[in-house]
């Protein structure tokens, strides 16, 4: 492995697991520690603890456990200073002056004779211990006392409600001196934990919502408010379930831990490798061949993994190197990578542990998260391997060489094979155990059960069968055959489709879901390497003799195949502690919004600022959304945006008539905060390619930016035209003509800003292809232009109009009346609705309750935690009429003219490159 490989693994492993390398004993005790996490996770995601009736904790028992071992880890794996810190001594002076402070605050209440003063001295105790290491750094090799010390306290400090529950339920709002005591030094000790392995981005966030907790009454008019004392904001930031141990360390507990895991597992299988062969092997050969199988490659992985950073190192390592050697430049290889690799965070099923959290958030299944996210991503990815084409197309690159050649018919005829053969697969296979589970009954699962073990079986004779593929190195340029590359890995796919088919079609939680792919990949990692060696097929580290008996070599490929699975369990832990500590760290904002109402105050400002045009509205949104996720991980940059950004796109949305829905809002913050790894100066993923690429990181970051224009494009785009989100989709006919209308104008829209559609375009050519890409997209604008989308009826048709919903559907209400602050409000909301059932029901289940007094329709009631409530209404308001689509010709029209446009203009580029055109002729 040459020193560009060490590096960028090493990068991994500092951003992912942390930078120290301590000496075995304690390198023993973190992985322990790190084993234990994973199967306390797999025990209590399991339905053992309730069969067996032994260890059954609840869930904010469980959040507790969960952060403890997070704390404790970061203090153990992650040094005080990172290595590669330019200023170290800052953050441990910045932590003696706020522990001067602390302790300056405890005497001033001494003094006073407040019987509280210890507490502030025992928190500023805690803070001075954080800063002795950051003083004083340790070598990499070892781990100080003071580390020691934090580590032990901050994961006591975590554990406390899940030790001393039974105490804090029976004195709700009234803490003791050592609850707060407890919680200062926790929340101290948590921020301390954030800077180490997330960086000082997250923590000075946190810092200052915690400020602005106790500073409300000296703020700006305009987002000042009562303020809290010490006590009021650590029960509620610390003691109870509405800031650190809140919503966001609840989906990091339940659901998105098992997710990490399983991609941990399936990569220490091997599945990572097998990826990137197959994205090498099936796409090598074309122009730009290694980008454009860089982004496959970081597509796949990204769908399960939760870093865009780790996604970057990972597949860079092998695809930026031969980026470079088909002619790519240093920063433009870097580039691609980064592009693909952040856009894998935005791709379904985990779009980067961002999918739990807005199933909590929206208060929509996780199915239709999935379904609302898959358009976009999956264009936005179309568009960036055609923006790679392009750029291959530019530099007249070539690809890798095949191991055999062959001709493009039989290629052809291949690939329609594989597709039409994988479809035909996937039918069989859903409308066969559909089959199977209405004829057998409750013995279903024990028969499909079967029926998969028997698949892994076969597949993996299959893959005992056909060679080991190389990887497609700087030392291995030849591209390996496509076909035994497939076979040599097809088992690995069965994991994902059980969890496909837990979460699309038995509807479990995905929780549950992904417990069951997680059981899965065990049995895999256990199983894979002793029936290897029972097929016939020795494995890189057993004998190669295969005159040795099997019975010599079987032992040996179970005790591998267990290591393996301790390993993967392991590595998914540590790979948890940034996440684990963000997701705590970030529900200090939560806290914050809930206590102070600053989410009021964000949505007067944006206005203000924006003087109620609705697109500039958008655009100051999208910058303070790449602002607050600079530096941040998925996780919690999603938390911080959505918790504060997304009401105000749907509350300021609805004052000017645009029916946004709310998980359309949601997208929209999610994707401009991802944006934040791309974007200079701060871009972390930019910054982690640069150093595989070994090229300048702001321009690697420009150049990556420049490519995820797309990206940056759509969530203007689906705001305006929710049917990219298939929102008002309601056949597969409307659905293709979708699809492809959004295609078409995702890739006119990345021609144009290349400046190259079938050759290099002149600047008029560009700004039509841009024209054109925009009708594509939103044909609506023009068509609203020539009749309103909605027609106006009366309030008391409202029930008529439920009635003729679809299911999946959407009632569109203008509503009035005055909010919490004594305001008039006039505004649009969009209700989603339920399947179809009587009028009252589906009100119900979307938490809206009605009365009708004449030709007055009034809000009755509004559910906790409903769909209604999320979209701010407030019993007492009038609805004044219901909104209904309008009777009009369909927008698509409008693609005619537009694909006319396009024809024109390739028609022109087409002469224009064609030597057989004379120079005089006009162009």
């Amino acid at each position: 492995m040459n020193n560009q490989d060490t590096s960028s693994i090493d990068l991994a492993g500092q951003v992912e697991t942390g930078g120290r390398k301590p000496g075995p004993p304690v390198r023993a005790l973190l992985y322990v520690t790190a084993l234990a996490w994973s199967l306390f996770q797999i025990w209590i995601a399991s339905p053992l603890p309730f069969w067996l009736d032994v260890f059954v904790v609840s869930e904010t028992q469980a959040r507790s456990i969960h952060l403890a071992f997070a704390v404790f880890l970061a203090f153990l794996a992650f040094p005080a200073i990172s290595p590669m810190a330019r200023h170290r001594p800052l953050a441990g002076i910045f932590f003696l002056l706020l522990a001067a402070g602390l302790f300056g605050l405890a005497l001033y209440q001494f003094i006073l004779d407040i019987p509280r003063a210890w507490v502030f001295a025992a928190t500023g105790g805690a803070v001075l211990l954080a800063a002795w290491p950051a003083l004083r750094p340790a070598p990499a090799n070892q781990v100080p006392m003071a580390d020691w010390l934090l580590g032990a306290i901050a994961a006591f400090c975590a554990a406390y409600l899940f030790l001393f529950h039974q105490e804090l339920a029976q004195r709700p709002g009234a803490p003791t001196p050592l609850d707060l005591a407890i919680a200062g030094c926790g929340m101290a000790l948590l921020l301390e934990a954030t800077r180490r392995v997330l960086g000082p981005a997250l923590m000075i966030i946190a810092l200052v919502f915690l400020l602005y907790t106790f500073a409300g009454p000296w703020m700006p008019d305009m987002i000042a408010h009562r303020g809290a004392s010490f006590a009021r904001a650590m029960s509620q930031q610390w003691l109870s379930n509405e800031g650190v141990f809140g919503i966001a360390l609840g989906v990091s507990t339940s659901f998105v831990f098992l997710f990490v895991l399983f991609g941990a597992l399936l990569e220490k299988a091997g599945a990572g490798g097998y990826f990137i062969r197959v994205a090498f092997a099936l796409l090598g050969h074309l122009r730009g061949g290694p980008a454009k199988a860089a982004v496959v490659a970081s597509g796949m992985t990204g769908m399960v993994s939760g870093s865009s950073i780790a996604n970057v190192v990972t597949t860079g390592t092998f695809t930026v190197p031969l980026m470079k050697r088909v002619g790519f430049p240093a920063h433009k290889a870097g580039a691609v990578e980064v592009s693909s690799s952040v856009n894998g965070q935005l791709m379904p099923p985990v779009m980067g542990a961002a999918a739990f959290l807005m199933v909590e958030y929206v208060g929509i299944p996780y199915v239709e998260v999935v379904k609302h996210a898959f358009l976009p991503a999956v264009i936005s990815y179309i568009a960036l391997f055609y923006i790679v084409h392009l750029e291959a197309m530019k530099a007249g690159m070539e690809g890798l060489p095949r191991r055999h050649e062959s001709t493009w018919q039989s290629r052809l005829i291949g690939f329609g094979l594989t597709v039409s053969g994988l479809f035909i697969l996937a039918g069989a296979t859903y409308y066969g155990l559909g089959w199977v589970k209405t004829v057998t009954g409750d013995a279903s699962t024990w028969l499909i059960g079967g029926l998969v073990m028997a698949a892994y079986l076969g597949l993996l004779w299959i893959a005992c069968r056909v060679p080991e593929p190389h990887m497609v190195d700087e030392g291995h340029l030849e591209l390996p055959d496509p076909r035994p590359t497939l076979q040599a890995g097809l088992h690995y796919l069965l994991p994902v489709v059980v969890l496909v088919w837990c979460l699309v079609v038995e509807r479990l939680s995905p929780g549950l879901s992904a417990f069951w792919a997680v059981v899965f990949m065990i049995f895999i990692m256990v199983t894979q390497r002793p029936l290897m060696v029972l097929f016939g097929r020795p494995w890189e580290d057993t004998p190669d003799d295969m005159s040795i008996p099997v019975t010599t070599r079987y032992p040996g490929a179970v005790l591998q195949g267990l290591k393996d699975l301790a390993d993967g369990m392991v590595q998914g832990a540590r790979n948890m502690v940034g996440i684990g500590v963000a997701t705590a760290a970030a529900g200090i904002i939560v806290g914050t919004v809930a206590m102070t109402g600053i989410g009021l105050a964000m949505t007067d400002l944006v206005e203000f600022l924006s003087g109620g045009n609705l697109m500039l509205m958008l655009l100051l949104t999208a910058v303070i959304c790449l602002v607050l996720g600079l530096g941040l991980p998925t996780t919690a940059n999603y938390i911080i945006v959505a918790t504060l950004m997304a009401p105000v796109i749907v509350e300021l949305g609805s004052m000017h008539g645009l029916l946004i829905p709310l998980i359309a809002a949601h997208l929209f913050v999610f994707y401009f905060g991802i944006m934040a790894d791309v974007t200079p100066p701060v871009g972390l993923a930019s910054f982690a390619a640069a150093a595989v690429s070994r090229a300048d990181p702001i321009r690697t970051g420009v150049q990556a930016f420049i490519y995820s224009l797309r990206t940056v494009t759509l969530p203007f785009l689906f705001v305006f035209n929710t049917q990219l989100l298939l929102i008002g989709v309601d056949s597969p006919w409307q659905l293709m003509l979708t699809f492809m209308g959004a295609l078409t104008g995702i890739l006119m829209f990345a021609a144009a800003t290349q400046g190259w559609f079938l050759t290099r375009s002149r600047l008029h050519e560009s700004a039509l292809l841009l024209a054109a890409a925009l009708v594509m997209f939103v044909p609506n604008l023009l068509m609203d232009r020539i009749h309103p989308r909605y027609d106006l009826l009366p309030a008391t048709e409202i029930q008529t109009v439920i009635e003729a919903a679809p299911g999946g559907g959407h009632l569109r209400l203008l509503v009035e009346g005055m909010d919490l602050d004594g305001r008039e409000v006039a505004r649009a909301v969009m209700l989603p609705l339920g399947e179809p059932a009587p009028p009252t029901q589906r009100l119900r289940q979307a938490g809206l309750g009605i009365m009708t007094f004449g030709d007055q329709v009034s809000v009755s009631f509004i559910s906790f935690g409903s769909p209604a409530e999320r979209l701010g209404l407030e019993p007492g308001w009038q609805i004044t009429e219901v909104m209904v689509p309008a009777r009009r010709p369909a927008p698509e029209w409008f693609y005619l003219p537009a694909l006319a446009l396009l024809g024109l203009i390739a028609w022109r580029q087409h002469r224009r490159r064609d030597p057989a055109v004379p120079l005089s002729t006009p162009r």
